[in-house]
C-alpha cells in the first residue's frame, strides 16, 4: 500500500475500536481513498459501508460509529473546524450522519488521524482516552447519568485542555432523538447517533493529541485565506433588529425574487447569529407554525418577543467562534432562569420551541435550549415531538389522563418544558415521544399519522418547502433525510457554484417566484449540485454558513489543491461529491431502505395547499422533483437506486 505524503492534509490513518473485545487498533487508509472520496463524510462513508453487515441492528454490537475529521481542519484555511459522527441511523433506518462545529475537530486529527470508529458494545460505561503516546478505555461508571456538561466539564479537570465528546440523559436512555455534545452545547445532533453511542455504552471521547497537521503549500495557504478573510470582515452598518419583520414581509409580497448573494446573510450572521432569520422567515413563509398548519398570520405568535434577534443577542456576554472561524456566529448568553448560562439558542431552536408550538415567552426557549443540550437531545425531533403531542391533545387523542393531568395547551410555556423533561427521562407520555413522532403516531394511532411529519421517521427542519421546494426536495432524497443543512434553491443561488464548476446551471439577477415551482432538467442539475458540493464540504470539514459567501470567496477547491498538493478542477471535486452520495444511497440500499420511502407527504408539501398566509395555494410536486433529481444522478428514477455499475465502481475504491 502507498502511504500519503507527510504535507498532504489527511492523516493518513483511521482509529479503530472494538468495544466488545476492548481493542484499539491504527490503520491505514489508502491515498488513493482520499483522493477519490476525499476524508470527513466520504472517508466514512467508505468505511462503514464495508463493516457494517447488511440489516444490522442500529443498536446492536454489529453497527460502527464514526467520529471523523475534515480535510482542511488544521491546515490553516478558515470554516473548516466541523466534524461529523455517522453509523446506522436507528431513527432511519439507513444512513445517518451528524455535523458539528466547536473545537472537536482538530482534536481527531492532532491524534494522528482522521478518523475514529467503534464497533461493539462494552460490558460497562468506557469513555476513550487517546494522547500522543496512548489509546486506551477507561471506567466511566462514575460519569454515566450525568449531563453534558457535568461530563465535560469534570473529564477536562482530569486533563485540561483536552477536547470532548459525550451524551447525555437522552443518549444514555436510548431515546432515538439523541445527540452528541461538544463545547458544552454545540450538538451534533441528528440521526439519533447519540443513541448509539448510549447503546454501545460509550459516555465520551477524550482527545488530548498534538501531533502536527501538515500542508503541501503553506504560503498558498495564507495567501488564499488573507483573501477570504478580507471577505468576512466586510460589515458595512446594517439594518436594526425591528426592522427584520418588515424585510420578510416585503419579500413575501413581491412577485419576484432576487438571486440571492450569501454576502448578505454573512452580514446577519455575523450581527445575530442564525437568529436573524427569525421574523424574516416567519413572515416570508419560510418557517412552518403550530405544526406545519399555520402561517405568517398567525398573530399570535407574531406579536411576541422573539420578532426581534436583538431579544437574543441582548443575553449575549461574548461570541462564540469555532476552531478557525473568523465570523462568530454564536454567542454564549447570561440569563436569569434556572440556567445561568447557556448558548445562544440557533434559529431551529427558536422556531422549534417559539412559532411551531405557539410559544411566546423566549425565556423558555432559553431554558429548553440549555436543557436540551445538556441531555444532549435534537432539539429539532424534540419541538416537532412537543407539536405533535399538542395537536393529538388538541384532537382529543392524548388526554388529561394519559399525562397525568397536563394539560398540552398550544403555546403553553409549562406544558412544553414538562413534555421536554418527559422525553429526556423517558417518563409516562414521554417515554412515547422520545423515539419521534412517526413511532409515537403508530403507538397512539387513531389518525394521529395526519399530524406526524417527517422524512423516513426523521423529523423536518423548521424551512418549509412550500416557500422554498428545495428544502422539500433534499428533505426527501438525501441519504440521511429531513435535515435542512442538505440543500435548497436558496442554498444554491448562494453558494454561486456556476462561477466555478461547469455543470452548474447559472442563475438569472431576478426571476418570478412563480419559477421556484416549476420541475425540470435545471432543478435536477441545481439539487444534483446542491448534494455534490455539500458532500465535497463534509468531506474538508468546512462550515455550510462560510460556503455560503460563494465559491469565488470562499475557495474550497484552491485550499484543498494547496493542502494536498493535487491539481484537481472543480469538476474534478465535485465528481468526488457524486461518488460520495453514490456510495451513501448504495449503503441505505444494502440495508433495505427504498428511496421512495424517505418522500415527505401532507402539509409541508401543500397537500392539501393553505387557504390562508405566505404559502396560501402553494404545493410541491415533490414525485417529479426526486425523480429527475435521481435521474440527474444517473440512478434510476423510479426507484431512486443507483445502478449496480455504479455501486461497484465505488465500493471497489481502495
Amino acid at each position: 500500500m502507498n502511504t500519503p505524503r507527510r504535507n498532504s492534509g489527511f492523516m493518513g490513518k483511521i482509529m479503530v475500536v472494538d468495544l466488545s473485545a476492548q481493542t484499539i487498533d491504527i490503520e491505514p487508509v489508502s491515498p488513493r481513498v482520499y483522493r477519490l472520496l476525499l476524508s470527513g463524510m466520504g472517508l466514512a462513508a467508505h468505511v462503514l459501508y464495508h463493516r457494517i453487515p447488511a440489516y444490522a441492528d442500529p443498536l446492536g454490537p454489529d453497527n460502527m460509529l464514526g467520529f471523523v475529521s475534515g480535510l482542511l481542519t488544521g491546515t490553516g484555511s478558515l470554516f473548516t473546524g466541523r466534524w461529523m459522527v455517522t453509523g446506522l441511523s436507528p431513527l432511519t433506518g439507513g444512513w445517518g450522519e451528524a455535523n458539528c462545529g466547536g473545537h472537536f475537530s482538530p482534536a481527531i486529527k492532532r491524534c494522528g488521524v482522521d478518523g475514529i470508529f467503534f464497533t461493539g458494545i462494552s460490558s460497562k460505561p468506557v469513555y476513550l482516552y487517546v494522547d500522543d503516546t496512548t489509546a486506551q478505555l477507561k471506567d466511566a461508571t462514575d460519569i454515566w447519568g450525568l449531563d453534558t456538561v457535568e461530563t465535560e466539564t469534570f473529564l477536562c479537570s482530569r486533563t485540561p485542555g483536552a477536547k470532548t465528546a459525550c451524551i447525555g440523559p437522552a443518549g444514555e436512555r436510548l431515546s432515538l432523538m439523541a445527540g452528541v455534545s461538544t463545547d458544552k452545547g454545540r450538538m451534533a445532533a441528528r440521526s439519533g447517533l447519540g443513541a448509539v453511542m448510549g447503546s454501545k455504552r460509550l459516555k465520551a471521547l477524550v482527545l488530548a493529541g498534538n501531533k502536527r497537521i501538515g500542508v503541501h503549500n503553506k504560503e498558498a495557504m495564507k495567501r488564499i485565506s488573507r483573501i477570504c478573510n478580507k471577505w468576512v470582515q466586510f460589515q458595512p452598518p446594517f439594518l436594526p433588529g425591528f426592522l427584520t419583520a418588515p424585510v420578510g414581509a416585503l419579500l413575501r409580497i413581491m412577485p419576484w425574487v432576487f438571486t440571492q448573494d450569501g454576502l448578505l446573510y454573512k452580514m446577519l450572521l455575523r450581527k445575530w447569529g442564525t437568529v436573524s432569520m427569525n421574523q424574516i422567515s416567519v413572515e416570508m413563509g419560510d418557517s412552518p407554525i403550530q405544526n406545519w398548519k399555520g402561517s405568517n398570520r398567525n398573530w399570535r405568535f407574531f406579536k411576541s418577543l422573539s420578532a426581534n434577534p436583538d431579544v437574543f443577542t441582548k443575553k449575549e456576554t461574548r461570541k462564540f467562534h469555532c476552531y478557525s472561524c473568523p465570523l462568530g456566529c454564536g454567542g454564549i448568553c447570561q440569563t436569569k432562569g434556572k440556567y445561568a448560562q447557556t448558548h445562544k439558542p440557533e434559529y431551529e431552536t427558536v422556531l422549534s420551541f417559539g412559532g411551531f408550538v405557539l410559544n411566546r415567552d423566549v425565556n423558555t426557549i432559553f431554558e429548553v435550549n440549555e436543557t436540551l443540550n445538556r441531555a444532549g437531545m435534537d432539539s429539532i425531533s424534540a419541538g416537532h415531538a412537543v407539536a405533535f403531542a399538542m395537536e393529538c391533545f388538541e384532537k382529543k387523542i392524548i388526554t388529561v389522563q394519559d399525562t397525568g393531568g397536563m394539560a398540552l395547551e398550544w403555546g403553553s410555556p409549562d406544558a412544553l418544558t414538562w413534555l421536554v423533561e418527559q422525553m429526556i427521562y423517558r417518563q409516562g407520555i414521554g417515554h412515547i415521544l422520545a423515539d419521534g413522532v412517526a413511532r409515537a403516531a403508530r403507538h397512539l394511532g387513531r389518525g394521529s399519522d395526519a399530524f406526524a411529519f417527517h422524512a423516513g421517521n426523521q423529523e423536518l427542519a423548521m424551512h418549509d418547502g412550500r416557500n422554498d421546494p428545495g428544502f422539500a426536495l433534499h428533505y426527501s432524497v438525501e441519504p440521511a433525510p429531513g435535515r435542512h443543512t442538505n440543500g435548497a434553491w436558496l442554498y444554491y443561488e448562494m453558494y454561486q457554484l456556476w462561477k466555478k464548476v461547469s455543470t452548474a446551471p447559472r442563475m438569472p439577477l431576478v426571476y418570478s417566484k412563480a419559477r421556484k415551482y416549476a420541475t425540470g432538467p435545471d432543478k435536477a442539475a441545481m439539487g444534483s449540485a446542491n448534494s455534490r458540493f455539500l458532500n465535497v464540504m463534509n468531506g474538508a470539514g468546512m462550515c455550510q454558513f462560510g460556503a455560503f459567501m460563494g465559491a469565488n470567496r470562499i475557495r474550497i477547491f484552491d485550499w484543498l489543491n494547496a493542502a494536498t498538493g493535487w491539481h484537481m478542477t472543480p469538476d474534478e471535486y465535485m465528481e468526488a461529491g457524486t461518488r460520495i452520495q453514490t456510495l451513501k444511497q448504495a449503503f441505505n440500499r444494502k440495508h433495505g431502505i427504498q428511496p421512495k420511502s424517505f418522500i415527505v407527504k401532507g402539509r409541508p408539501v401543500g397537500d392539501p395547499p393553505m387557504t390562508h398566509g405566505a404559502n396560501k395555494d402553494r404545493s410541491v410536486d415533490i414525485d417529479t422533483l426526486a425523480a429527475d433529481y435521481w435521474e440527474a444522478f444517473g440512478w434510476d428514477r423510479n426507484t431512486g437506486h443507483p445502478s449496480e455499475q455504479q455501486i461497484e465502481a465505488v465500493i471497489s475504491i481502495s
